[in-house]
């Protein structure tokens, strides 16, 4: 299976129905991406689809073949985003929050400076820990930068 993960080629060797969360973690190496539920509901697992935000422990992995993929690991650590989520303290126990920043990251490229409403049609992932507010504020920051 070809697709570009991360700005890079990769070539996989797995079975088409594999869910590409499992392709990203068990194949590709790489952990930021998490498995919450498994059913699509929770958003641990969301990575960016040609931008788009989307379930990857419901996609099966056929479906990126010749696409873009982006992780949280794609993000580099350095965006405006992740800044924003460091000072604002976002992360409790922090599960959740690779899908929350991927999410976040596709709603800043549609609306660089959404309103509440936008943010809370935007970021479905369920958070544990309740810590929507901060989120919400770090999204804020992160569109004012």
């Amino acid at each position: 299976m070809q697709f570009k993960l991360n700005g890079k080629s990769v070539d996989l060797d797995v079975e088409t129905d594999m869910p590409l969360l499992w392709a990203i973690r068990d194949q590709a190496g790489l952990t930021g991406t998490k498995f919450g539920c498994g059913v699509a509901q929770c958003g641990a697992c969301t990575v960016l689809l040609d931008g788009e935000p989307v379930r990857s422990c419901s996609i099966p992995v056929a479906v990126v073949s010749g696409r873009k993929v982006t992780t949280i690991e794609g993000l580099g650590g350095k965006s405006a985003l992740q800044k924003a989520w460091i000072e604002k303290q976002v992360p409790q126990c922090g599960y959740c929050q690779s899908g929350m920043l991927m999410a976040a990251t596709a709603l800043l490229a549609r609306k660089p400076r959404p309103t509440d409403a936008d943010i809370d049609a935007a970021i479905t992932n369920l958070c544990r820990c309740g810590t929507y507010p901060r989120i919400k504020s770090a999204i804020k920051a992160a569109a004012k930068l």
